[in-house]
């Protein structure tokens, strides 16, 4: 059994450390929901391409988007990937940061790895968002 416990100075500070990841953390999530949102309008898409028939000669053009709306898909499948990962990161540094409080270990390069692989994973998805933004947009030079 531990007979030293952190005191309310070091847990308060731990605290206040794990203010900025809880606002890294806050932005992920919402970063998380307007990527599951493109996603979503993505595969509402490609289910209203997929239904339109074959014998259709007006709309059956409009099929050709199939494979760019896949590609877009697979990109935004990605980005959450990483940015669910990035998510997982911060939690972990934070808990990383109360449990070595705890335990009066020196947490400065644990959390400092959690922080780095975070934001790492965070750029990747950014770089997976950006993209696809490039290809939607291009989208409209297509049936312009």
């Amino acid at each position: 059994m531990l007979t030293d416990t952190p005191s309310v100075t070091q847990l308060s500070q731990v605290i206040s450390q794990s203010a900025a990841p809880a606002f890294l953390l806050g932005a992920l999530g919402a970063f998380i929901a307007i990527l599951i949102s493109r996603l979503n309008r993505i595969v509402d898409r490609t289910v209203i391409l997929n239904g339109i028939p074959d014998d259709d000669t007006v709309r059956c053009r409009l099929k050709a988007d199939l494979p760019r709306l896949m590609q877009r898909a697979a990109m935004m499948n990605r980005a959450i990937f990483w940015a669910v990962t990035a998510s997982i990161s911060v939690t972990l540094l934070v808990i990383v940061a109360f449990v070595t409080a705890f335990f009066q270990i020196q947490h400065e390069r644990g959390v400092a790895i959690f922080f780095m692989i975070s934001l790492g994973a965070f750029t990747i998805s950014l770089v997976d968002f950006a993209r696809e933004v490039r290809i939607a947009l291009s989208e409209y030079d297509h049936y312009g």
